[in-house]
């Protein structure tokens, strides 16, 4: 029988782990735009030192939010504080479960007193539109789902193109592009800028660390967009390199945003018991996969909350009710159990598992560079004296650091400079086919600051970064 709901799969997967363990989705992709337009360390230096052209179009939903109650909507069903939430801003948004566990993040804009867009990965939007229905709220959403993963040479529309531009010289290429300096834009809020015949709306933000701008507009007008932007960029004498989906994904390595934990929907009574009903069984929540060493037969210890990741600042707490208010006070009053850090690979131990390719016998796990994306979630253990004291969920190769480097969490009485180990490998075989046969192997990594760049850490806009904002 044809399983319709994500409730569906579960049982005839044997339960979540089994399901995420075990999924035939593949590697995750990052749809439409090239893998490299010169070559991927190319491109990851550019944001260092120069100027890079991030076409982020496709593989973001979009959510458009309207009506009566679009703020109040959105402020129950997030953890965030609405009451700075000013026009023509943008503030990152997390919701969270009723049990307080993390479902995703996007990005939200305020375009009018009744209207939002926000952009991010699909947890968050499959639950505003689960969300908007199951409590009867007087909002209409428009929904604009990511592009295809493997579009098969179809064309490929969306509501909004979307670029971003940074890094050093940046700032020469917007002057150009305006024709003239640029309204001095704060960070995170929005103001209107020229490019070329067409005024576009424009976000102070930054990825990588340098705060650059990111703009959007009809996604009619993209190709002449993009060739107004290079062309600016060549009459302003900068090298604009134009990144690929490769190492796209991996400026949140030295920049310290986790961009795909585990959304924490699997377990729970009620809201969450509905929700997973709803879901149907070929969205992200039952087609997407678990990948790594760490395993539990709880999938609830793969779930993060806010406190963990760094994003209980954030928390509105004079709001008089928001989803996951209760849980949230239980949790801050029982101190926080994790935290956030980068762990720094030793490369004498990269570089032995990379060996193993050239040797006769079982290999460790093939280390992609610059980006191991074989699921869309990762979980790799990470042991202190053999006992489990983390998990590390997102990891790379940053050719700036010359590094590679992971992004997860940790015991809060586990300290920086620490050398843990990394488990690197799946335990045991999965259906997964993103994994070829390997063996596990041990990985030395230093605790290392997040943000791991120093200009993130040091000279990044007031943020979770530097756990300033308010």
């Amino acid at each position: 029988m044809t399983k319709s709901s994500l409730s569906e799969v579960m049982k005839a997967s044997g339960g979540a782990v089994e399901m995420l363990r075990n999924s035939k989705i593949g590697m995750y992709v990052y749809p439409v735009v090239a893998p490299e337009f010169t070559n991927w360390r190319s491109e990851q230096a550019a944001w260092r030192d120069g100027a890079v052209l991030f076409d982020q179009s496709h593989h973001m939903d979009e959510l458009i939010v309207e009506g009566p109650q679009a703020t109040e909507f959105l402020a129950y069903h997030g953890i965030n504080s609405f009451s700075n939430f000013d026009l023509n801003r943008a503030k990152h948004y997390v919701p969270v479960t009723p049990n307080g566990h993390v479902i995703g993040d996007h990005i939200i804009f305020r375009e009018r007193e009744d209207k939002y867009i926000l952009v991010g990965r699909a947890p968050t939007s499959h639950w505003l539109l689960f969300a908007s229905a199951w409590g009867k709220w007087n909002v209409r959403i428009r929904h604009d789902p990511r592009s295809p993963s493997r579009p098969e040479g179809e064309r490929v529309l969306r509501e909004h193109y979307r670029f971003q531009i940074q890094g050093p010289e940046a700032p020469k290429v917007f002057e150009k592009m305006n024709g003239g300096p640029i309204p001095d834009i704060k960070f995170f809020h929005v103001d209107w800028i020229n490019i070329g015949s067409k005024k576009v709306q424009a976000l102070r933000h930054g990825m990588a660390g340098a705060p650059g701008l990111e703009v959007w507009g009809p996604y009619k007008d993209k190709d002449y967009i993009h060739s107004t932007i290079m062309q600016a960029a060549k009459e302003a004498g900068v090298n604009l390199v134009q990144c690929g989906s490769r190492a796209y994904s991996t400026n949140t390595l030295e920049s310290g945003w986790i961009p795909s934990p585990l959304p924490g929907i699997y377990t729970g009574d009620g809201m969450l018991a509905d929700y997973r009903d709803w879901l149907g069984a070929d969205m992200y929540e039952a087609a997407g996969a678990i990948g790594g060493s760490f395993v539990s037969d709880n999938i609830e210890d793969y779930y993060v909350n806010p406190f963990e990741l760094g994003y209980d600042f954030y928390i509105g707490w004079k709001k008089d009710d928001f989803v996951g208010k209760a849980a949230l006070e239980k949790i801050k009053a029982d101190g926080p159990k994790r935290k956030k850090v980068t762990f720094e690979w030793n490369p004498e131990d990269v570089l032995k598992v990379i060996a193993t390719a050239f040797e006769e016998g079982t290999p460790g796990k093939w280390i992609d560079f610059p980006q191991p994306n074989y699921a869309s979630s990762s979980a790799d253990l990470i042991l202190k004296d053999g006992k489990k004291v983390g998990m590390s969920m997102f990891n790379g190769y940053s050719w700036n650091e010359r590094r590679c480097l992971s992004l997860g969490v940790v015991d809060v009485d586990v300290q920086e400079e620490e050398i843990l180990t990394l488990v690197w490998g799946e335990p045991e075989t999965t259906g997964k086919t993103s994994t070829e046969p390997h063996k596990q192997m041990e990985i030395r990594v230093r605790v290392a600051p997040t943000p791991y760049a120093a200009e993130a850490r040091e000279n990044y806009a007031d943020s979770w970064r530097t756990k300033k904002a308010s």
